[in-house]
């Protein structure tokens, strides 16, 4: 007696979300004829047709649907079975809770969540979203595993002492976000002194961090808005109505019309820092997640990443 297989429920599924043979082949790795003889085993298993054929395709019989709703469930099923056991058999299980300044948690912190928990289905990740001086305490009492901060240029003098630390070098470059209509959104790169004239989008607590004020060295600078958040910050920004520093971390998450250029700093821009900071013996998770914000920060294009794992003075 025949019976239904994985292969054939899940070719069944692929061809109906494709509408082709052929489109399903490429998607499985099969070849058209393969797809053809798991339909057909489907079909007679089934007892009817599953597909009607038409001049751009097939779609699904009425009995095709049925089967396609209930496949998709046992294939759901399936996956999930699979990473709940992959997560037994895994070291690195449990939770884990990371925190970043809003610039490294827009980009950079997510992909970096996603690439661990890729590898390590039995680990639940969470982000917390808290100023530098509250990822520090919750970091010491134990509710935070890994947080990454800035230090340097227009930032408090954080107590480091006692944590270890890792340097993510690929983090220390600014630019400015600008409208697509700018002029510098054309442009490869700005220079510093491009800046001056320029009417600023500044951060409503200019002084929490070095990107949510002007570039250093202006004078007198021009502000035409103060907005807390993020989205307001860059949204004022698509609108024409002035520039806005951005850390290189948070460069792909622009909104659209919004264009991230890098300013050429010569030694007179923001001078800072970025690290992933833990406890002074940290967990294989923990390590694991500062590992693959190393590895994110890489293939988003920036510096490559050098660790100094010893603790701070």
């Amino acid at each position: 007696m025949v019976e239904w297989t994985l292969v054939g429920l899940r070719v069944v599924v692929e061809v109906a979300r494709t509408g082709s043979f052929s489109a399903a082949a490429g998607k499985l790795g099969y070849t058209q004829s393969a797809v053809s003889r798991q339909v057909a085993v489907a079909e007679k298993i089934a007892q009817t047709p599953l597909f009607e054929r038409h001049a751009r395709g097939v779609r699904p019989t009425p009995a095709g649907e049925v089967l396609v709703r209930h496949a998709s469930r046992v294939l759901d099923g399936v996956t999930t079975a699979t990473q709940e056991l992959a997560g037994l058999r895994d070291r690195l299980a449990g939770r884990l809770v990371v925190g970043g300044f809003p610039a490294a948690a827009a980009v950079l912190l997510p992909r970096a969540i996603a690439r661990l928990t890729a590898a390590h289905p039995g680990l639940r990740v969470r982000l917390a979203e808290e100023s530098t001086p509250s990822q520090l305490l919750a970091l010491r009492r134990g509710r935070l595993e890994v947080a990454i901060l800035a230090t340097g240029d227009g930032l408090p003098e954080y107590d480091l002492a006692g944590l270890r630390r890792t340097e993510l070098r690929g983090g220390r470059r600014v630019g400015v976000a600008v409208a697509d209509s700018h002029p510098f959104a054309c442009r490869e790169s700005v220079d510093p002194a491009e800046l001056a004239e320029q009417p600023w989008v500044v951060g409503a607590r200019v002084g929490e961090a070095p990107e949510f004020g002007t570039w250093p060295g202006i004078a007198d600078p021009v502000i035409s808005f103060a907005a807390r958040h993020w989205s307001t910050r860059l949204g004022l920004v698509a609108a024409g109505l002035g520039i806005a520093l951005v850390p290189a971390l948070a460069a792909q998450a622009m909104p659209q019309g919004v264009h991230w250029i890098p300013v050429r700093d010569r030694g007179d821009g923001l001078g800072r820092t970025v690290w992933a900071v833990t406890n002074p013996e940290p967990g294989p998770a923990a390590v694991a997640m500062v590992d693959a914000v190393a590895e994110e920060l890489g293939s988003l294009g920036a510096v490559r990443v050098s660790a100094d794992r010893t603790p701070p003075d």
